[in-house]
């Protein structure tokens, strides 16, 4: 009997309750788990199954399992061994640049197209950053080429006057998508904010300020259309070093480590957001940018190739779509926005929103002890401290589901949105 889980990345996740007395039991969600009762004395453990890995049960004659292999498939490192089965045609060795560029479009685009098998309409979330544009684009451009019978629809979510809805606006007009704007309140986020609690089950705050926005975008997306195939541009962050950190990275080598560092704790941060969000209303994520060989290949590129360069992250993803007028040539080069920041108004951001709301529900003293009364992960803000409290009311001592909090590294941050970072520089345009 095997358990395996054919993704690197724990895209798509799996929870396992495994007792000592060997009784397995297996779900999509940790929720699922819950209240199955065991013959132990004690809560058994339900844990995340490791992304990229199979394990073997041997099973009994009683029902019960004993694990007797457990071992890695894949790495995000390693080229998958179906590559070579798949002959793209002008892939280049070496890595001259203008090689290397080509290779990253001939390799992404085959990342979309290979996900473009569906029997259910597809559409594409679009929050006018680079990322998502580049997929949707793409997306368009194949969906085209594959004469697929339908439009494709891109969808944002934001305040009126969000970067992110104009920037959107802008590359849906620019590649002739069937555009839907998602209005966002803070009002409404705060509304949202238990239930997406409840199905992130995770308490981490950076998590937590992202899936409201995406979870809202996936409700309109199930209630006022038939788009079921929902393609992102999650991962890309992670594997080409798009934190605005990055720039303070003390080396390539650094750099190239928290890039790696970040992809194999996908599944506990963005791709739990994302599947959870999505999932929670029936939609089915395809997500191009952790396509196994695309990765893979990105990751082998040099050191020094893959960090920010002039000032802009994610230079050499830029560098590779430059000139083809792929997307608008403002967007190709837009800074980063964090998606819970670009969503909401430059006045304000939607954290700021939900602080002060959380101000009026958190009083000092209860901070104050914080450590005594959650001290796995204690919360060092008021947020933070909000947001546990909804989580443990729903899942008790379950606080080892969130090993850590997500956090820039290499400076002094005390929040992890952009915004608040001494080196975010907003666009000129906003």
């Amino acid at each position: 009997m095997e358990s395996r889980r054919w993704d690197t990345y724990g895209v798509r996740p799996l929870f396992r309750l495994l007792t000592d007395n060997g009784f397995l039991a297996l779900c999509s969600e940790a929720k699922g788990l819950l209240e199955i009762k065991t013959s132990m004395s004690t809560p058994a453990k339900i844990t995340p199954f490791p992304p990229g890995h199979f394990e073997a049960f041997d099973l009994k004659l009683t029902g019960k399992v004993q694990s007797v292999q457990m071992e890695r498939f894949h790495c995000c490192t390693e080229e998958p061994k179906h590559a070579a089965y798949n002959n793209l045609e002008g892939l280049g060795t070496g890595f001259e640049l203008e090689t290397v560029k080509s290779n990253i479009r001939i390799l992404f685009e085959d990342a979309v197209k290979k996900r473009l098998m569906a029997h259910r309409r597809i559409g594409c979330l679009l929050s006018g950053g680079l990322d998502s544009s580049l997929v949707a684009a793409s997306l368009v451009k194949l969906a085209n080429e594959e004469l697929l019978p339908y439009p494709i629809q891109t969808f944002s979510i934001g305040a009126e006057d969000s970067p992110d809805v104009a920037a959107a606006r802008k590359v849906a007009a620019h590649i002739g998508s069937e555009h839907h704007e998602v209005n966002f309140t803070p009002e409404e986020g705060i509304r949202a904010l238990e239930e997406v609690i409840v199905h992130l089950e995770s308490y981490d705050i950076t998590t937590l300020r992202a899936s409201v926005g995406m979870y809202l975008i996936s409700k309109y997306i199930r209630e006022k259309t038939d788009s079921v195939v929902i393609f992102s541009g999650e991962g890309s962050d992670e594997l080409t070093q798009g934190y605005i950190y990055f720039h303070k990275a003390p080396s390539p080598k650094a750099a190239a480590e928290d890039s790696v560092r970040l992809l194999k704790e996908l599944y506990l941060f963005d791709v739990l957001r994302a599947d959870r969000t999505t999932a929670a209303h029936g939609l089915e994520l395809r997500v191009p940018f952790l396509d196994h060989r695309f990765t893979a290949y990105y990751l082998s590129l040099p050191e020094e190739m893959r960090v920010p360069k002039d000032g802009v992250e994610k230079h050499l993803l830029r560098e590779a779509f430059k000139g083809l007028k792929l997307i608008p040539d403002e967007i190709l080069w837009r800074r980063k926005e964090a998606f819970s920041d670009g969503m909401t108004s430059m006045k304000k951001s939607w954290y700021s929103s939900l602080q002060e709301h959380i101000e009026s529900e958190v009083n000092d003293s209860e901070l104050e002890k914080a450590n005594t009364r959650f001290p796995f992960n204690p919360p060092t803000t008021k947020e933070g401290f909000f947001i546990r409290q909804i989580f443990e009311k729903h899942y008790p001592d379950r606080c080892e589901w969130t090993p850590h909090y997500w956090m820039p590294r290499w400076i002094k941050a005390t929040d992890p949105s952009a915004r608040t970072l001494s080196i975010y520089k907003p666009d000129k345009d906003q």
